[in-house]
């Protein structure tokens, strides 16, 4: 691929196209991260105990999701391709082998969730009182599984082929059908017994079920875009296994493995100490709350990238890239600068101990420097490369950096040296830093172009 300087892609169509499917993505992005801090705020009210018992139950919950979006995202490697080429059969054939992994994934989570709440919790915290706590979350959760696991696969796939607004509609009842079950069941309204933590899982429960009703019920029934039906659950997928297998696992394993180093990452922090675990709790909601146009871009830019490759325009993709690219950047130190800016309001919203307002501080300022380095590597991982098919060469990214510097340097800060809540969380993120470079070198390079399938199902790859 010939190298060029322009960053910018001189075309308003694409603008418009990323705005169209970033927008609504960013939308949803904030009734989810809304919802949480709800959550959060909601239980904060009972204690910190409570706090960090759901925060902790969640990040083994992540787990399920991080693999569920790695399900997803996989195969939208494959459907965004080859809805650009229009080949709709094989296009039917990749969701129903996403759909009967997803599934199979979803049953084994619920029963090791149900079975064995208390070994989870231990896992991540020896403090009795949150183990106590996470176990009555963890108890409901374990019916959440299977919805959560359906709506998030099939939003993947839907947003691969254009269609956004179901998903944001779905999200705008959704947000508020879980605040209103949150108000009955956490505190007692209405009649209903006031369950506390066990009240927020099952105020989540239901709404996942509402969930995968709109969108399992458009999905299977109305709409025409893939035309999909639950029949199709039945049809014969062998010929487009190994490509499934050669694009969507290695999504799936570096997704675990993200949903796995970030459990470690939690472990270490729960070791730490509760005030630690409860300062992060509102920290994670407030980087999530900042990168959330950074993950409307992500989503457009592995949409927009898979469907010009499927429709053989190479040369198109790349130039997009660089835009996504430069776009990245940029949104990345908007967040910084707005985080340092709202810190003290975000914080002073908490009833917190003293301990636990200074790790919070120290972690936002962390946070700060760091989503810049996030939100290049987001846009580049989630997005442009495996929008790109370079699936295999982000897995080994993921392996490397995650699993050989990040977490050993946050073990060896956090539980060895005792070192700053700042050091801490900047170890541990250091992944970050490394694959924002290494992916922008990939990415500016243009072998990940030679990585993508066409619309007769061939793969066309030159290596790297």
């Amino acid at each position: 691929m010939k190298l060029s300087l322009k960053l910018f892609v001189n075309d308003k169509t694409f603008y418009r196209k990323v705005v169209n499917l970033a927008v609504p993505v960013v939308l949803q992005g904030m009734l989810t991260i809304g919802v949480n801090m709800i959550d959060t705020i909601m239980l904060g009210a009972y204690g910190e105990y409570q706090l960090a018992g759901s925060s902790l139950a969640n990040e083994f919950i992540n787990i399920f999701q991080i693999m569920s979006m790695g399900m997803g995202y996989g195969a939208a490697v494959l459907t965004a391709q080859y809805w650009g080429g229009q080949n709709i059969e094989k296009l039917k054939k990749t969701v129903t082998v996403m759909l009967r992994l997803c599934l199979a994934v979803s049953a084994i989570f619920s029963m090791i969730t149900f079975l064995f709440p208390a070994q989870l919790m231990e896992i991540f915290t020896d403090d009795y009182q949150i183990v106590d706590k996470g176990i009555l979350y963890f108890r409901v959760s374990a019916f959440a599984y299977i919805p959560t696991g359906i709506s998030l696969t099939l939003t993947a796939v839907l947003r691969s082929v254009q269609e956004v607004r179901l998903p944001f509609i779905t999200s705008v009842i959704v947000f508020f059908v879980n605040i209103f079950l949150n108000w009955v069941f956490i505190f007692g309204n209405l009649g209903a017994p006031e369950l506390q933590i066990t009240g927020a899982a099952l105020g989540t429960l239901l709404s996942r079920i509402v969930e995968v009703g709109i969108i399992g019920g458009f999905f299977f029934f109305k709409d025409s875009k893939i035309g999909y039906r639950m029949r199709d659950l039945k049809m014969r997928c062998q010929d487009i296994l190994h490509l499934y297998i050669s694009y969507c696992v290695p999504v799936l394993i570096s997704d675990t493995l993200l949903g796995l180093g970030n459990s470690v990452v939690s472990i270490v922090m729960g070791h730490i100490g509760a005030s630690f675990v409860a300062a992060n709790a509102i920290v994670s909601q407030v980087t999530r709350m900042s990168t959330i146009l950074t993950q409307g871009v992500s989503s457009s830019s592995g949409v927009i990238t898979g469907n010009s490759l499927g429709a053989g325009e190479k040369k198109k993709a790349y130039e997009q890239g660089k835009t996504f690219w430069a776009l990245s950047i940029g949104l990345g130190i908007f967040a910084g600068i707005t985080i340092i800016l709202l810190c003290p309001v975000i914080i002073n919203s908490f009833q917190l101990e003293e301990e636990t307002v200074k790790i919070a501080r120290e972690l936002m300022y962390a946070v700060a420097i760091m989503v810049v380095f996030q939100s290049v590597q987001s846009v580049l991982t989630k997005g442009v490369l495996r929008g790109g098919g370079d699936t295999r060469f982000l897995m080994y990214a993921d392996i490397l950096f995650l699993w050989l510097v990040s977490i050993p340097l946050g073990i060896l800060l956090g539980l060895v040296w005792h070192a700053p809540a700042f050091l801490i969380y900047v170890a541990l993120k250091a992944d970050w830093m490394i694959k924002s470079v290494w992916c922008s070198l990939r990415m500016i390079k243009g072998k990940w172009i030679d990585h993508c399938v066409y619309a007769d199902g061939a793969v066309k790859s030159n290596g790297g």
